[in-house]
């Protein structure tokens, strides 16, 4: 761990210099190949990236959560493709290993996706089952000594890179919904494993995805994480909270940097004889969103602080991935208008970036899921 401001200073420092001088420069180059360069994946996996969420005594960094999210935040300085090369090894595709997973699960995977070895993925929806998890139709059948697993699995992002798959399969069909559903941990180039075609999305080029197909896919009893059949949907509920609010430091992350963007865009395009940062209405999209990226930044290291004091912060989580994954969508939208016709050509950041930022409303559970989840909160806990 990281255990004084200064370290922790001194290591945002070196992440700056990354995403500055080697990340942000070769963007262009990401979008192109639709691949993050096998080089800086290496100088990711030097500074401990791959590792930030995963204790100490399993080769990570073992960073706190508001250690994480100020890195986090660092990251969304350049494309997030760079950021999402290495998201799932340190949220979704690691802690429920961290949190649920048995000992020799632990010493096995941790220290392999600490150093980067090993890409996670996690592989939970479906072609129809995306925010509703508890209808998943990939089932696991045991035989024997082995599980059996057959289904598809839609939009896993680093499945086309992955070593590990977190794959959630219905292992009781008597139970309805999430109740029957078991975690499993299943190894790349497993007989019966198949990946689709890369997926074409709308931005994030460089953060890949597509299907997984389990087709009779045999893993051995011992890969069925914690050892513990039908826990899957309450592990993936549990990793939530530091995912969610991962996210938003990303989201804060990207807002700034497309705020930089279009402050510097704004100072040197002239119009009328006078830069255009100089009109009110320029400014007011500038202010707007100044203190839209302020607050999300607050309120996500606010929730950090306390989720590493033992709070429960399943609300506030949600409230944070709510509240910065809009925001940066708002932000963006301005830094296109401030840039004007510019904004709409390829040549400039923001057009990219403009369309990367619409994923992040969508994954990690969407806006209107997070909505669900702090109202039904509220009144469970107004109920007592």
């Amino acid at each position: 761990m990281i255990r004084d401001r200064e370290a922790i200073e001194a290591f945002l420092v070196q992440v700056r210099r990354l995403v500055r001088e080697v990340m942000v420069p070769r963007e262009a180059e990401v979008v192109e190949a639709d691949a993050v360069p096998a080089d800086i994946v290496a100088l990711m996996r030097g500074l401990g990236l791959f590792g930030m969420s995963i204790p100490e005594a399993h080769g990570g960094l073992g960073l706190t959560m508001e250690e994480e999210a100020l890195v986090a935040i660092e990251l969304g300085g350049a494309s997030p493709a760079f950021r999402s090369m290495v998201g799932t090894n340190n949220g979704i595709g690691s802690q429920g290993i961290v949190m649920d997973g048995t000992d020799a699960q632990k010493a096995r995977w941790l220290p392999r996706l600490a150093s980067g070895e090993v890409v996670g993925s996690f592989a939970l929806t479906e072609p129809d089952a995306g925010s509703d998890a508890g209808s998943l139709r990939t089932t696991a059948r045991r035989d024997g000594d082995s599980w059996v697993l057959d289904g598809t699995k839609r939009y896993i992002t680093n499945a086309p890179q992955a070593g590990l798959f977190t794959v959630f399969a219905r292992s009781d069909p008597g139970r309805k919904g999430a109740s029957g559903v078991s975690a499993f941990l299943v190894e790349a180039g497993t007989p019966g494993l198949r990946l689709g075609t890369p997926d074409r999305k709308m931005g994030q080029r460089g953060a890949q995805t597509c299907d997984v197909v389990f087709d009779s896919c045999r893993v051995p009893a011992d890969a069925l994480l914690g050892g513990r059949e039908c826990e899957g949907f309450r592990t993936a509920m549990k990793v939530l909270d530091r995912a969610r609010l991962h996210i938003s430091a990303v989201c804060v992350g990207v807002a700034l940097r497309l705020l930089d963007d279009a402050l510097r865009f704004a100072m040197e395009r002239r119009q009328f004889g006078q830069p255009i940062a100089e009109f009110q209405l320029v400014q007011a999209m500038l202010a707007d969103s100044r203190a839209e990226a302020l607050a999300g930044r607050s309120m996500v290291l606010e929730t950090a602080r306390r989720k590493d004091d033992g709070a429960d912060v399943g609300i506030d989580a949600s409230c944070c991935k709510l509240f910065c994954s809009e925001m940066v969508g708002r932000v963006a939208d301005r830094a296109v208008q401030i840039h004007g016709g510019a904004g709409y050509m390829q040549d400039y950041a923001v057009e990219r970036l403009y369309r990367d930022v619409r994923l992040f409303r969508l994954y990690e559970g969407t806006s209107e899921i997070q909505r669900l989840v702090i109202a039904r909160g509220m009144i469970r806990d107004a109920k007592g």
